[in-house]
């Protein structure tokens, strides 16, 4: 069996006084696809934020294919990371937010392109016909031209995955990509990630809300609450046959909202 391509152990993670990680630990299999599910303020973005290196952890140690991810080797010591180590792991990781985080004054085909050019030195020429071959497989080939300003937010969000993957990350990250969108809209970001799950072996880790996608999308669940994995499994088990009490509660929350699962 393949090494786990992400190791979380015993990670712990603290904004002040309050806990949101408390000793989590969890592997990830190469081209496994993880949903993350359960309340607002379990720590699942945190988990997102922590392997982009955007927060640090305050303990544990984490991996990402078998070498230290906020800690670096120094002799036969593990001292904690510089920015140039950093920057190394990060180059392996692509993070798809709630918010699209798009340049606005830049167009469609600039954003994709930027950090290519800009991190990885490619010339504006290959840059550019990669970014096409992205923009082409989430639709939004015809809109290279434009500014952000004249997108859907649907359309911001098909560029935002684009730009994620130019950099041709092992690993993708994505963060409620779905819950700043009108609900009309939602769908066809979805059918992008549907697509990229079934014609790639990319890693994904998908925070949501989305139940039904979650469920359709997953090799497999992790619910969290309070910080802790509470039950994980396959989708069909988490979400037809939840064994604790903990995740029934939740699911039952969800679909009293109306929400299909």
């Amino acid at each position: 069996m393949a090494s786990p391509i992400i190791r979380i152990d015993k990670v712990n993670k603290s904004f002040g006084a309050f806990q949101v990680l408390k000793d989590l630990s969890f592997d990830v299999r190469p081209g496994e696809k993880l949903a993350l599910i359960g309340p607002s303020g379990s720590g699942k973005t945190t988990i997102l934020r922590i392997l982009m290196t955007l927060e640090a952890i305050n303990s544990g140690m984490i991996e990402m294919e078998g070498e230290p991810l906020w800690h670096m080797k120094r002799g036969d010591a593990l001292v904690p990371a510089d920015e140039a180590h950093l920057h190394k792991m990060r180059a392996k990781v692509g993070m798809v937010f709630q918010l699209f985080n798009l340049f606005p004054h830049k167009t469609v085909l600039q954003n994709v392109t930027l950090a290519p050019i800009l991190t990885k030195g490619a010339a504006k020429a290959d840059a550019e016909a990669d970014a096409m071959q992205l923009l082409e497989m989430v639709g939004m080939a015809d809109k290279a031209g434009q500014k952000p300003a004249q997108l859907s937010g649907g359309q911001k969000q098909r560029v935002a995955i684009a730009r994620a993957l130019a950099l041709k990350p092992k690993i993708m990250l994505f963060d409620e990509v779905t819950s700043a969108l009108d609900p009309e809209l939602v769908e066809e970001v979805l059918n992008v990630m549907r697509r990229l799950a079934e014609e790639t072996d990319m890693t994904m880790l998908l925070v949501t809300h989305e139940m039904s996608f979650a469920h359709d999308f997953a090799d497999r669940v992790l619910f969290f609450d309070g910080g802790r994995i509470v039950e994980e499994g396959p989708p069909d088990q988490i979400f037809t046959d939840p064994q604790e009490e903990r995740t029934k509660a939740f699911l039952r929350k969800i679909v009293a909202a109306g929400q299909r699962i």
